[in-house]
């Protein structure tokens, strides 16, 4: 399952990567995300609401992706984290087709 995972760095985060510049961040990543059994698809660096990051990751239990955010959350190098689930098109149309079969067993308010 993949997963996108965007944030921003704390002032003693950037404090650090100043100190020593030439830091590796994905290699950080990389080995975090491969811990908990997945990959690291890409990385980036963000600079919309402060210096930040967006990765990508997959990972096969989807319970990881949470434990891998919660984990940096809680380091106290970032801030703002958001956690996404991104769906391939063969996933959201699977997706798709429960929707349809799903479909008349709602009924919304009003009905």
């Amino acid at each position: 399952m993949h997963f996108s995972m965007t944030g921003q760095y704390t002032p003693k985060a950037l404090n650090a990567i100043l100190e020593n510049p030439k830091t590796n961040r994905y290699e950080a990543a990389k080995k975090l995300v491969e811990a908990a059994g997945g990959k690291l698809v890409s990385m980036y660096s963000t600079a919309t609401n402060g210096p930040g990051f967006i990765v990508i990751f997959d990972v096969p239990d989807p319970s990881a992706a949470p434990a891998i955010s919660g984990t940096v959350i809680a380091s106290g190098a970032v801030h703002n984290v958001t956690l996404t689930r991104l769906w391939t098109p063969d996933e959201i149309t699977q997706v798709r087709q429960k929707a349809a079969q799903l479909k008349g067993a709602y009924s919304p308010p009003g009905s």
